[in-house]
């Protein structure tokens, strides 16, 4: 436990903690809306945010989750009303962000190479108490929305129509959850990195979905399964020196081929002992004989 000795490595574990919290509690809607890899676009635009901190001798982390809300509405407004030419609208907002961020972050006297990977891929070293406090206030408020609404997040992901019928404001509330995305992916940058979070909110979920069908066991296990990937590779990454983002994702994957492992023979035992239970119901129904039987020719 000598890790636990160095300041960084505490802020790195408490940062950890906090991201394998938030990233699967916001992505468990995420999957169940089909959009996957929004986190990846918000990503993408938050780079400018970074840049633009940067620039302005600002803390990175506010400035980019202001920039990464203000494009992740965007992103709702475009997929809400964008029709046709979304898809065109949503590259361009995805490679504009990025290409602005490096560019900014170039331009900058205090950026670098390094202070771009370490946001890119993650570092354990930069998250400083500033981080820390912005982290912790971020994942503060995405917790309380993703657990304190989670009924109406759960309508809206599962089925706007049906969500709509019932009076539920469902323009709001898909506003909230992109918001609330994009608010996660500032959170996590500091320690998985901007290009890897979006596994961080997709792969526990899979894996989750895996042995559980049901919303709030799922939901349970993908978070249970986010801190553990989080501080396992924190501390990994601690004694090898390994990107701590990459081996973050890295475990998650393994954790989600396990489980898939794991879960395909009980799957399998499930279908057959329900087949049987079908075939001993349909057995203990007499069997009828048909109108036509009776009939003479």
């Amino acid at each position: 436990m000598e890790f636990l000795n160095d300041a960084f490595m505490q802020r790195a574990l408490l940062a950890a903690l906090l991201i394998g919290i938030t990233a699967p509690a916001v992505g468990v809607y995420l999957v169940q809306r089909r959009q996957a890899l929004m986190g990846d676009g918000i990503g993408h635009v938050a780079m400018t945010g970074v840049g633009l901190g940067f620039l302005m001798s600002a803390n990175p982390v506010w400035m980019a989750t202001l920039v990464a809300v203000v494009g992740s509405v965007v992103m709702e407004l475009i997929r809400a009303y964008g029709k046709t030419r979304g898809d065109m609208a949503l590259a361009l907002l995805f490679y504009g962000g990025m290409a602005g961020g490096v560019m900014l972050i170039n331009l900058s006297d205090t950026g670098s190479n390094a202070n771009l990977t370490s946001y890119l891929f993650g570092s354990l070293t930069t998250v400083s108490p500033e981080d820390i406090t912005a982290i912790s206030i971020l994942a503060a408020f995405v917790v309380l929305v993703t657990i304190g609404l989670r009924r109406q997040l759960f309508a809206v992901s599962q089925d706007e129509e049906f969500a709509r019928v019932t009076g539920l404001p469902v323009r709001a509330l898909n506003l909230l959850i992109a918001i609330t995305a994009a608010v996660t992916v500032t959170v996590a940058m500091r320690v998985v990195g901007l290009l890897l979070v979006s596994a961080l909110m997709v792969v526990p979920v899979a894996a989750a979905q895996s042995l559980s069908r049901s919303f709030r066991t799922t939901f349970a296990l993908a978070v249970l399964i986010g801190v553990t990937v989080t501080l396992s590779g924190t501390v990994t990454t601690y004694y090898v020196d390994a990107p701590p983002g990459a081996t973050i994702v890295l475990y998650a994957i393994a954790v989600f081929i396990a489980l898939t492992a794991l879960a395909t023979p009980l799957a399998k035992r499930r279908a057959r002992a329900a087949e049987a239970a079908t075939r001993d119901c349909d057995a203990q129904i007499p069997a009828t004989r048909r109108p036509t039987d009776d009939v003479k020719v």
